[in-house]
Order: C-alpha cells, then structure tokens, then sequence
C-alpha cells in the first residue's frame, strides 16, 4: 500500500513513521475483515501531508501477496509431523493459536 500510494499521488511516505504505523493499523484491521468477508476498504484520512488514502483488497488478492508467508506457516507442521514419524492422515484434530490462525487460507492449508 506504500507503493499504491507513492504511484497515486507521487509522494514517499516511508520514511514518515507516523503515516506507515497508522497504515500498518489499518492493513491489520483489514487482515482481520478479510478472515469473515471477501472484500474491505482501507480508508485514512490525512494520511500524510493531507493527503487522504482510499484502496479495496479482496482476500484473494491478500492471500496471493502472503502465499510464500502462508507455506512457511505450514513447515514447521511438516517438521512437527516428520520428527513424529506421523503421516498427516493419523492426525485428526489440529490446535490453532494466534490470531493469523483465523485466516481463511491458513486454514485451507492446514487441511
């Protein structure tokens, strides 16, 4: 979203710590509509030099920037599973904890 808002409005806002914390919290609340809805909207107002900033995201768009994120969740299961000398049809309940467990796609990957 940084480069979204560079390329809209031809303005760097990386090194302005204030702005990328208050976008930082607005990806996370996203992060989280995503987990229970297809679509959101990330909107701040005045988000650097009063420049307001307003972008959609769909959750297929979110899992395809995190995949390579998403399969790095998944190895140490497979290690887990490895060092178990388990295959991955005995196990029949797996714990999540955290909240990026809600994800829907860690979810899928998982299964």
């Amino acid at each position: 979203f940084v480069q979204e808002f560079k390329r809209k409005n031809k303005k760097d806002i990386s090194g302005n710590p204030r702005a990328l914390r208050r976008l930082r919290t607005s990806c996370e609340r996203a992060k989280r509509t995503l987990s229970s809805t297809a679509q959101t909207t990330i909107e701040i107002d005045s988000l650097f030099e009063g420049i307001d900033f307003y972008s959609t995201i769909t959750r297929a768009r979110f899992e395809e920037m995190n995949m390579d994120l998403f399969r790095k969740c998944m190895e140490p299961v497979e290690k887990c599973l490895r060092d178990a000398k388990m295959d991955k049809s005995t196990v029949h309940d797996v714990v999540l904890v955290g909240g990026s467990t809600r994800i829907p796609k860690v979810q899928q990957l998982l299964q």
